[in-house]
């Protein structure tokens, strides 16, 4: 099965080498998407650009892939179910939720000069980087690609209902299984609310696993494109 792969703010397509080595040892065929404005050098990208390469790659894919993403872009990857309910086999959210409609995608942090840059580590301590020693850290900051303006503060536009029959896994890295349902059950987060076809599933890491537990992922992302 085609594996889509998206990662998160500040992150290219290379994140994923470990992982999509260890998914094609498995069988699968992964396509790490390098998106617009975090690492093609087009600092002007908006979030419509991105969402358009995630398109263009569930468009090209043999059969109904898998689209798996990563963080801030599990939207990007619950948008590919909005637009391609039909087209999309299963989509896997690791450490993230997707946003609900008219919310802006990822305005987390200050926009300096048209980009929100990495606020360094200070915002990830304890369980989101425990699993991180210093150098890793300092090779993800040294490598952390700003993210544009236009992709940060773009309005999230959600259209069609069929999304929430797209069969949903949650990868659950920082936070467990249980926690993530306390806040579906409590309604905050209301696009998973609506979704019929949920499951949860943990992983034993922090909030980077493609970093730091690559081959567990890859086969719990194998495992899930086995069962469709």
């Amino acid at each position: 099965m085609d594996i889509i792969l998206i990662a998160g703010l500040w992150l290219d397509g290379s994140v994923w080498q470990r992982v999509a080595q260890t998914l094609e040892e498995l069988g699968h065929r992964p396509v790490p998407l390098t998106l617009p404005g975090q690492g093609d050098g087009n600092g002007s990208a908006s979030l419509d650009q991105q969402r358009a390469a995630v398109l263009a790659a569930v468009d090209a894919a043999a059969g109904k892939p898998l689209v798996v993403g990563h963080s801030a872009a599990c939207t990007l990857a619950w948008l590919a179910a909005d637009a391609r309910a039909e087209k999309v086999a299963r989509v896997a959210l690791i450490g993230g939720f997707p946003s609900s409609a008219g919310a802006s995608y990822a305005d987390f942090f200050e926009i300096k000069d048209g980009v929100m840059p990495f606020p360094g580590w200070g915002p990830f301590e304890g369980a989101d980087s425990a699993d991180l020693d210093e150098s890793t850290k300092a090779a993800i900051e040294l490598a952390a690609i700003p993210v544009p303006e236009g992709v940060a503060t773009g309005v999230v536009n959600l259209k069609d209902e069929d999304r929430y029959n797209v069969p949903v896994t949650l990868i659950c890295p920082e936070f467990s299984p249980a926690q993530a349902q306390e806040w579906i059950d409590a309604g905050e987060i209301p696009e998973l609310t609506a979704v019929k076809q949920l499951e949860l599933i943990d992983i034993d890491s922090g909030h980077w696993p493609m970093i730091s537990k690559p081959e567990i992922l890859a086969q719990l992302l194998a495992s899930l494109a086995n069962e469709d």
